[in-house]
């Protein structure tokens, strides 16, 4: 199986895992785990855009992965652009867990152009 899959899954995972370490808060409850008060302000605000976005991004990398192999770009070209992806979006997440907007900005606009070119491999590949 591709390593462009298996990126898939993770970045599937992803988003889960951004927003998880504020959940291990003490004030966290899990009986009301969408309160807004809980989400509103600091690491947990931080931790709930990421996973945000993370889902926001996923469903156009998994298309773009399925685009790339189904159209024969060459599998070299997918599964390294796919590993930067995922390398990029967990530099994404640590930024956004420690309040650096623009490196956060710049790893958002390096994984956005990845999709693009993960999308376009069967065209340049």
């Amino acid at each position: 199986m591709p390593v462009a899959f298996w990126c898939i899954l993770v970045a599937a995972i992803l988003p889960i895992l951004s927003a998880f370490p504020a959940k291990l808060s003490k004030d966290f409850d899990n009986s009301n785990p969408r309160d807004p008060d809980f989400w509103r302000e600091g690491f947990r605000a931080r931790a709930q855009s990421a996973q945000a976005n993370g889902y926001e991004a996923f469903p156009f990398f998994a298309v773009a992965v399925f685009v790339a192999i189904s159209q024969g770009g060459a599998s070299y070209w997918i599964n390294q652009l796919a590993v930067l992806f995922i390398l990029l979006r967990l530099i994404y997440i640590f930024c956004y867990w420690t309040d650096r907007s623009t490196p956060r900005s710049v790893a958002w606009a390096a994984s956005f152009l990845t999709i693009i070119a993960l999308f376009t491999t069967p065209l340049w590949s």
